[in-house]
């Protein structure tokens, strides 16, 4: 799960804490091997536990919340969905070595693509599209609402004073125009399931293919354009258009999918620019991934980008 805003994190319990919170909630496995994961998330800290377990601790308040809607939800969904999402295993209270319920998932093999460097880029787009185009099929019957099931338009105010806030690093003028398009185009006609945080951290791939979607903490209902942000925050510009085609998007859905992206990654660029290196260069190229189509389309490109860059 992605940070936008200023949430406080806790810091990383260690190795000697996770021991004692399985030995005290789930003894069968105390004598099982346990060490860190690195993780490209900043939300939750995982523990690989034995060969087929994962321990997941919420590192916020926010995450935390978010424990039992995967409980919930996953065992319902994993069934309907093309790819392997995490099968929970087991769930922990709070305890006075640490504040907030986790989990035991099961582990899932595969690494985080790299954007820049994917080994089949239309593949993977043409997965992502399955796995997208699979969820908006679920029936939205009882659904909770997403994390980012907000209409567009509530994150104008935010949107703006994030475009304000990174002048003289983000080519103002134009990130302003992608997203007033965004804003300009007609909403969904309905809300459907979607995972609303299709990152690199949330992805894992195996021999070029889409082999899992992990962390479902921001998943519910919403725009179905928010999970076009994988077409700029995993994808190249020709597997995008892939992408655009298997999962149907028309021009509304994309300019929308356009803004969710900006938005986000405005957002996370802010936040993370001191605080975590990894995040704020991936949310500086999708934004300027963004920027390049922004000016493809509306001068072939030739634009030089303003505000001193």
């Amino acid at each position: 799960m992605s940070t936008e805003t200023s949430q406080a994190v806790a810091p990383a319990p260690d190795t000697a804490l996770v021991r004692r919170l399985i030995a005290g909630r789930f003894p069968q496995w105390a004598d099982l091997s346990l060490a860190p994961v690195a993780s490209a998330g900043t939300a939750n800290a995982m523990y690989r536990l034995g060969g087929d377990m994962v321990v997941r601790l919420p590192r916020t308040a926010g995450s935390a919340r978010d424990v039992a809607k995967e409980h919930t939800w996953l065992p319902r969904l994993a069934p309907r969905l093309p790819v392997a999402v995490p099968a929970p295993l087991g769930q922990g209270e709070p305890t006075g070595d640490w504040p907030w319920p986790w989990s035991v998932y099961r582990w899932l093999d595969g690494r985080n693509p790299v954007p820049g460097r994917l080994e089949a880029p239309d593949r993977l787009a043409g997965d992502l599209a399955g796995f997208v185009a699979a969820l908006r099929r679920l029936d939205p019957a009882d659904g909770p609402a997403a994390y980012r099931g907000e209409p567009l338009a509530e994150r104008d105010a935010v949107t703006r004073e994030a475009v304000a806030g990174l002048r003289g690093t983000v080519d103002g003028p134009a990130a302003t125009a992608v997203w007033e398009e965004a804003l300009g185009a007609p909403g969904p006609a309905r809300p459907v399931w979607i995972h609303s945080d299709l990152q690199p951290g949330n992805v894992l791939v195996a021999r070029g293919r889409l082999s899992a979607v992990i962390d479902f903490q921001c998943v519910g209902l919403g725009d179905g354009a928010v999970d076009l942000i994988a077409a700029w925050y995993l994808l190249p510009a020709k597997a995008r258009e892939v992408f655009r085609a298997a999962v149907g998007a028309d021009d509304a859905a994309w300019a929308r999918g356009r803004g969710w992206a900006l938005s986000i990654a405005l957002l996370e660029l802010r936040y993370y620019r001191g605080r975590d290196a990894r995040m704020a260069a991936i949310a500086a190229h999708v934004v300027e991934e963004l920027l390049r189509d922004h000016r493809a389309r509306h001068d072939g490109g030739t634009t030089p980008p303003r505000d001193g860059r």
